[in-house]
């Protein structure tokens, strides 16, 4: 197994004992944790707005969100670790969520983008001339007929991406409760 495949299916796993460090050294206020709220509302936002669009597997997704980055959905993690990193209200758990989302997250687009090149030959290669891997366009491209598409609800759904709500309101919980403990 090379270090790419490895980053990107051990992503999640490895993030659970990250957590559990990071909720340690975290030092939450009700102050951070609802600022934290909003910054990761944005982030959900992207990336329901992305997984609304998104067809893993089955087409080049171009349109909506990937009109503006090739990555929202890890653009909008982004922006929640972001958030997270607020709420926790500490410097340390913030610099240990960014250098874990930078060091497995620009191992895991790479990976995905060689895949996806592989699959999609020539489309791919226009699309990527056309729109940054990570940090958005300030317009959406111009793409190639045919990439037209809409939100769907449903694709949400399929793509279980309610399930990024329910695991930040959890961690928006679990920081209350160790802002009460540390009042106790």
């Amino acid at each position: 197994m090379n270090a790419a495949t490895f980053f990107a299916r051990w992503r999640v796993r490895l993030g659970y004992p990250l957590a559990i460090v990071v909720l340690a050294l975290a030092r939450p206020t009700p102050r951070s944790i609802l600022a934290g709220a909003v910054v990761g509302a944005i982030g959900l936002l992207v990336r329901a707005l992305a997984a609304g669009h998104l067809h893993k597997q089955e087409v080049l997704t171009m349109t909506g969100p990937y009109a503006y980055t090739r990555n929202p959905l890890y653009f909008g993690s982004a922006i929640l670790t972001l958030g997270a990193a607020v709420a926790m209200y500490s410097w340390l758990s913030a610099a240990v969520l960014c250098a874990y989302f930078a060091l497995f997250y620009s191992i895991v687009m790479r990976r995905e983008e060689q895949e996806l090149r592989l699959q999609h030959r020539g489309a791919f290669d226009d699309y990527a001339k056309a729109v940054p891997l990570f940090l958005p366009r300030l317009t959406p491209a111009k793409l190639a007929a045919g990439a037209a598409g809409s939100f769907s609800l449903a694709q949400y759904e399929k793509n279980r991406e309610y399930r990024a709500v329910i695991g930040f309101l959890l961690l928006l919980g679990v920081l209350l409760v160790i802002w009460r403990l540390r009042l106790a």
